[in-house]
């Protein structure tokens, strides 16, 4: 059976957990998203070497298991010299991960705007920079919205990852009490529905920004 009033008072515990959670996500979710509009740029630029460079690192991200990514930036830096704390080893480690998914969405985006369009602008004169911000730039921001919002829910979720190198975020504090208190249904029943309640927020909001996004283009 399980013990609700064991999961009750657990409860400040694992909210401690979900606190540090949020913030590496947040701040995970934040510098991916800098780094995929940089490296989307940089992918699709006319300087071959940069395109190719950012396409590699795509590649080398995807390519392998996003554990071991973890484990580089935590045991793998400081043999370079780059010695970072287990807090900012997991920023890192998310960060370098989801901004992978934030290039391709975004370079999926900026192919999403046809040359018609482009045309139309210059018909009107436009200026190159007012034809990237005004037309590209809401139209790719449009089209990229999915993805990125599927990116952004991913990456709170692999946050749990960093349990492993020491982050003490939610998973870390179940796996805890777990090793102590042999409460393994409860502790995992629980942090299921913490994590689900944050995905469900955070989808929430993306579907109603899409849905606002999608008014000007409604009955066409």
């Amino acid at each position: 059976m399980i013990d609700w009033a064991y999961i009750w008072a657990a409860v400040p515990d694992l909210m401690r957990g979900l606190g540090m959670t949020l913030i590496v996500s947040f701040l995970a979710i934040l510098f991916s998203l800098i780094g995929g509009v940089v490296g989307c740029a940089l992918r699709v630029s006319p300087i071959k070497p940069l395109s190719w460079l950012v396409a590699g690192y795509v590649e080398f991200i995807r390519g392998t298991p996003y554990l071991v990514q973890v484990f580089f930036v935590f045991y793998g830096l400081p043999s370079l010299g780059l010695r970072l704390s287990i807090f900012w080893s997991g920023v890192v480690a998310l960060s370098l991960w989801a901004s992978v998914f934030h290039i391709e969405s975004f370079r999926a985006g900026l192919s999403s705007v046809s040359k018609d369009i482009r045309n139309a602008s210059a018909s009107l004169g436009l200026r190159r920079w007012h034809h990237g911000l005004f037309v590209v730039l809401p139209i790719a921001a449009r089209s990229a919205l999915p993805s990125t919002m599927n990116t952004i829910v991913s990456t709170i979720k692999n946050s749990a990852y960093l349990q492993a190198i020491g982050l003490v975020e939610l998973t870390f504090v179940a796996v805890d009490r777990i090793a102590y208190e042999f409460r393994s249904i409860e502790m995992f029943l629980s942090i299921c529905v913490i994590y689900l309640a944050v995905v469900l927020v955070v989808s929430t909001l993306g579907h109603r920004l899409e849905r606002r996004l999608d008014r000007p283009y409604a009955g066409r």
